[in-house]
């Protein structure tokens, strides 16, 4: 069985403190919901680590920014620093997308897609993808969706034609105006 996440990542136990606002946004480049994580305070930073690279994703102060595209099989993380600066684009390539109690969900199909600010593209998690089609948690279906869908947005990407991308910036100050519906949540 595929992993159900949801985007207000209530389960998180790394945030001691968060503000999270979401909102629907229906446009020429963008139809679907998008909702913005502030990580007020954090128990730990949280580094990753591809090839010879060491990243920040995660400390008091960052923001987390996520697209729900109405139709697609992707959702895209916008990770920001403390200084409003990207850190990492995170596309996780999905089944299905939907709502349940008004917060945005996305259910895994385990391959991901890591976009440096320096253009530097990572497929990541293609093991798991595959060790989920030996042990029959997903079907051939649903596995060649996943290799189809990170092919397709990696082929966009490396002819820059991935537009989602260029509105992170112009999307996050959306959602920061609607801060009025943001409410204080302790962990």
């Amino acid at each position: 069985m595929i992993k159900r996440r949801y985007g207000n990542r209530s389960e998180w136990k790394r945030i001691v403190k968060r503000k999270y606002a979401q909102y629907y946004l229906n446009t020429k480049e963008f139809t679907g919901v998008l909702t913005l994580l502030n990580l007020v305070q954090v128990t730990e930073p949280l580094w990753v680590n591809y090839a010879d690279k060491s990243i920040c994703i995660v400390d008091d102060g960052y923001s987390w920014m996520q697209h729900f595209p109405i139709g697609n099989n992707y959702s895209i993380t916008t990770m920001f620093n403390a200084n409003d600066e990207i850190v990492q684009w995170y596309i996780d390539i999905c089944h299905d997308i939907g709502t349940e109690n008004n917060i945005p969900w996305w259910d895994d199909l385990f391959l991901d897609i890591i976009i440096l600010p320096s253009g530097e593209i990572i497929l990541q998690d293609e093991d798991e993808l595959e060790d989920a089609l030996s042990n029959n948690l997903i079907d051939r279906d649903m596995y060649n969706l996943a290799w189809n869908e990170a092919n397709r947005i990696t082929s966009l990407l490396k002819e820059d034609k991935f537009e989602l991308l260029k509105y992170s910036k112009i999307h996050k100050e959306q959602l920061e105006k609607q801060l009025h519906t943001v409410r204080d949540v302790n962990a």
